[in-house]
């Protein structure tokens, strides 16, 4: 990282959490709030349960649910040494807890063993100001927030996720992961690496698993509709353009209105990328979650240009199949 003063640029050595005195239970809780930090845009999380314990008193850092209606999984070790120094391997650890999660069938039994006694003892502002249980606040935001992101209630839980956040990782853990991905094991590596300048700190977020391929570094304009489906190459969703790219081409603007999906609450789209709400600049990602409360939110899918009526996501899926055509044209 570097630190650019006029038109020099002063590298930021890299500190760590044993030296900032930051706790394995600090990043917890740090992740808990800003669960967005290991999301992409194109992923709404919300959080659901932290220090959840199985049946055989195993205790699971953070648990949250996607926009999928999948149960995450979100284990945290401080640094390398913690994995090193563990009798269990980090990720078999993570493995054993994914697998009781396996067992929750429903949303009742995820409310009623996760979400209801997360929301009494994390959440207890939310629930004195509301007149339901807090059994009937969790189902009520579970049923939400499925509905929005498009989600039915019978696809949920139908599999598990795992991610993984360490400052480093050994190698025996990260060659586990890439072996259980290319057996189709659902699980990420992220590394969270802090830097201080004065008193302030800085964290910088990389996803270290699963490896793009060449492939998923291109935006998939060039592809012809005469493709058959098996020859199309599948786009992730972490290749997507962004919020840049369309401004650049022109389909969004400065100054445009964007609208939250469903809701009144507007804000104005700036040049950067960020919106205006209310006279205050916030990204894209921190104003939606403040919206619709969620941990994370899907920013294209739940940005509406207020002019088309359109998502962002409409508007960006449009552009590139126009592109698309004009290539085979």
């Amino acid at each position: 990282m570097y630190k650019i003063t006029d038109t020099h640029a002063v590298k930021i050595d890299k500190t760590t959490f044993a030296s900032l005195n930051y706790r394995e239970s600090d990043i917890e809780e740090l992740l808990r709030k800003n669960i967005d930090m290991i999301c992409d845009e194109e992923e709404s999380m919300l959080i659901v349960g932290k220090q959840v314990r199985n049946a055989n008193h195993g205790i699971s850092d953070l648990t949250a649910i996607d926009h999928e209606g999948n149960i995450v999984l979100i284990e945290i070790k401080r640094d390398r040494k913690d994995i090193e120094g563990r009798k269990e391997a980090f990720e078999f650890q993570a493995i054993r807890y994914a697998a009781s999660y396996a067992t929750i069938e429903d949303i009742e039994d995820l409310v009623n063993k996760i979400y209801a006694p997360y929301i009494e003892k994390y959440d207890k502002s939310e629930l004195e100001s509301s007149p339901l249980t807090s059994a009937e606040l969790a189902t009520r935001k579970v049923m939400e927030f499925l509905h929005e992101n498009g989600t039915e209630s019978t696809n949920f839980n139908k599999k598990q996720k795992i991610i993984l956040v360490a400052a480093d990782y050994d190698e025996q853990t990260l060659s586990a992961v890439a072996w259980l991905n290319s057996n189709n094991v659902d699980i990420s590596c992220y590394k969270l690496t802090p830097y201080t300048i004065n008193d302030d700190i800085f964290i910088s977020t990389e996803k270290v698993l699963p490896v793009n391929t060449y492939h998923d570094f291109y935006v998939n304009l060039l592809e012809t509709p005469l493709k058959s489906s098996s020859q199309k190459k599948k786009s992730t969703r972490r290749n997507l353009p962004k919020i840049s790219e369309m401004l650049q081409w022109g389909v969004v603007k400065a100054g445009d209105i964007i609208v939250a999906k469903g809701k009144k609450d507007e804000g104005i789209l700036l040049a950067n990328g960020n919106a205006q709400v209310n006279g205050e600049e916030l990204s894209m990602q921190k104003w939606l979650k403040e919206v619709f409360d969620w941990s994370s939110v899907q920013t294209y899918m739940f940005a509406v240009h207020k002019e088309t009526n359109k998502t962002l996501s409409q508007i960006r899926a449009e552009y590139i199949e126009k592109e698309n055509l004009k290539s085979f044209l």
